[in-house]
């Protein structure tokens, strides 16, 4: 396997690296507007870059009607008010740097806001110079959609434009209609306002639904797929999973365009893509997107799913490993679309028990083959918020209220200082969404000084992954346990790491392999477990990694 041959020069930074995840609107406000801004995250820099993160990625900031909060874009090369302004931007960029971070921001390639003025224009005419600047296509005799495509927020993909008489493809919100990279023209305007970007200094881009970049000129049916019920016996409340998406995503031409993307970014040393890829063979998708120097790395959403059962994540990690090869993974199990880990991944276990699993966790995630995104909050603990219908400001939610509550109890603003203070510290305004009560006693300022917090553990868990440098370029195998335990080796042509990680509600057991009876017990002290007579016995949320010289 060719992680015998990677290299961790400085120009490959990335491997096995851990990227911290901003949200803007809900970091820090630091004007007073009750939303987060770029001014605020400078103001947080110290505190990020003690965590012990390599890089951060900021969500999008540029110019926005705010449908989707951000990932509607109006103008890409500029910051929209709400967030401060260029000058701003290149404040933290240089803030950044000296402290040693990285800054890698959101690029939305697959579409556009409808108020861009791009689109203002295409969709006046059919002859204008940018009227095949997105998807457009005929009405079928009846007047309806081209074909049954689904948008990924539930409904039809196709939106009606009076003026051209046709339908345009949207697949996300109405107002986030797609880009037609099929034109030449399109992948050339991308290109030039990420290198922008570049040349602001920008360390690099997360690249926003990736796989959606293209669409198959065809406008074939996508076909259906079995419906999974269920725990009421109904089927998916979002149309979107109706279908197998066969033909409005994960493109051919998208490897070469992907392949550009690469070119330009190999002119600015030491940058990065790391591509979000969601479809239904994702591990075949990364492997392509990572390979024949196209991305860095990416990410899907196996692990933001609500399964993480040591069978599901060991069948999880043999499918990437299957196809991988070369290219490389970015592990996240969490961000802003997904309830957080801590209440997502802890049904049925009791307080003190998810406590300890939430490092257990990131253990997980920084002792695999691949890189890791954290997504802020995460270490603090925190849980997913019950927001109220009348304080949502989700569209995805409102959509499909109440079956599906939406992406802002993930998104509500960090809390940085106890009850002293109101909203937390985040704001001295009423914040766009509210701070949860329960968020207050997790507080930075709560958990600064405890040092069996769970932001300590944290910063532990990173001190203990800089330890270890030969976990970058090891080789991985999953073991089958049969039981609750995750177990799995990393090797090098000098030394191996044993994993065990108890993710099951009962105590677990497990013969140590021969080979590691005298290994070193690198484990950190927080988790529980021991080895004794040639027997690895581990209690709920328990781990070991054993380590040896070959």
């Amino acid at each position: 396997m060719s992680g015998n041959t990677i290299s961790t020069t400085n120009a490959e930074w990335w491997r096995n690296s851990v990227i911290y995840q901003i949200y803007p609107r809900s970091f820090c406000d630091a004007n007073g507007d009750g939303i987060g801004d770029l001014p605020g995250i400078t103001q947080k820099l110290d505190y990020v870059k003690s965590i012990g993160v390599d890089a951060i990625w900021i969500s999008p900031f540029f110019k926005s009607p705010m449908a989707d909060f951000g990932y509607d874009v109006s103008d890409y090369r500029d910051v929209d008010p709400l967030f401060g302004n260029l000058e701003d931007f290149d404040r933290l960029i240089e803030a950044a740097h000296e402290r040693g971070l990285k800054i890698i921001i959101d690029q939305i390639l697959s579409h556009s806001s409808d108020q861009h003025p791009w689109f203002e224009e295409s969709r006046s005419s059919r002859d204008n110079a940018k009227a095949d600047w997105y998807v457009w296509a005929d009405p079928k005799p009846d007047g309806s959609a081209p074909n049954n495509w689904m948008s990924n927020f539930g409904g039809s993909a196709w939106r009606w434009c009076t003026r051209r008489r046709q339908y345009y493809l949207t697949n996300f919100l109405k107002e986030q209609p797609d880009l037609n990279l099929h034109n030449p023209e399109v992948q050339e305007q991308l290109l030039a306002d990420m290198k922008f970007w570049l040349d602001r200094g920008v360390d690099g881009f997360r690249l926003d639904a990736i796989n959606h970049a293209f669409h198959n000129r065809s406008l074939q049916d996508n076909p259906a797929r079995p419906l999974e019920l269920d725990e009421k016996g109904l089927p998916p409340v979002n149309t979107y999973h109706y279908q197998w998406h066969i033909y409005d995503k994960s493109q051919p031409e998208n490897l070469v365009f992907l392949q550009r993307v690469r070119e330009l970014l190999d002119q600015y040393p030491e940058t990065v893509t790391v591509g979000e890829v969601g479809d239904d063979n994702t591990h075949k998708i990364m492997a392509d997107y990572t390979t024949e120097n196209r991305l860095h790395m990416a990410y899907s959403f196996d692990l933001l799913s609500e399964d993480c059962s040591a069978e599901f994540l060991r069948e999880t990690l043999r499918k990437n490993q299957r196809v991988i090869n070369e290219g490389w993974p970015c592990w996240s199990i969490s961000n802003h679309d997904v309830p957080r880990p801590m209440s997502r991944w802890n049904k049925g276990f009791d307080s003190e028990q998810a406590f300890a699993r939430v490092p257990l966790f990131l253990l997980m995630q920084l002792s695999l083959r691949g890189s890791v995104c954290l997504y802020q909050g995460e270490e603090l603990g925190l849980e997913e918020a019950e927001i109220a219908f009348e304080d949502l400001q989700d569209p995805y939610g409102i959509n499909l209220w109440p079956e599906f509550k939406g992406r802002d109890g993930c998104r509500t603003p960090m809390p940085w200082v106890n009850h002293g203070e109101i909203n937390a510290g985040f704001s001295k305004v009423k914040p766009w969404l509210p701070v949860p009560e329960e968020h207050h006693h997790k507080a930075v300022s709560v958990q600064e000084d405890d040092q069996n917090s769970m932001l300590n553990r944290f910063r532990t868990l990173l001190d203990w992954h800089r330890q270890w440098p030969g976990l970058a370029k090891a080789e991985q195998e999953v073991v089958d346990t049969g039981n609750d335990l995750l177990v799995f080796y990393r090797r090098t042509d000098t030394e191996e790491f044993f994993v065990a990680l108890n993710l099951g509600k009962n105590d677990e057991a497990l013969a140590v392999p021969a080979e590691f009876a005298d290994a070193e017990d690198i484990t950190p002290a927080m988790f529980g477990g021991a080895v004794a007579d040639g027997q690895l016995t581990l209690p709920v949320a328990g781990a070991r990694v054993l380590k040896r010289s070959v």
